[in-house]
């Protein structure tokens, strides 16, 4: 899947509020940029993205079914 499919799928969906997918397209689009950034700035996206979903904690618990369901 591409950046632009998974936008797109979180866009039709509505799932702007879901950050699981959110870390995902980041992902995503950092991998397709990957051979243009350095070590460096590549560790330093990859370090920011880690982060993130780190300080989401565990927000989902008592709800999966209707978060993941």
């Amino acid at each position: 899947m591409s950046s632009t499919d998974l936008a797109l799928y979180i866009e039709q969906t509505d799932s702007m509020t879901k950050p699981w997918l959110l870390a995902q397209l980041r992902l995503l689009k950092l991998q397709e940029r990957r051979d243009s950034l350095s070590e460096a700035e590549y560790l330093q996206e990859i370090t920011d993205i880690h982060q993130h979903m780190m300080s989401l904690g565990e927000w989902w618990q008592g709800i999966e079914d209707e978060v993941f369901g």
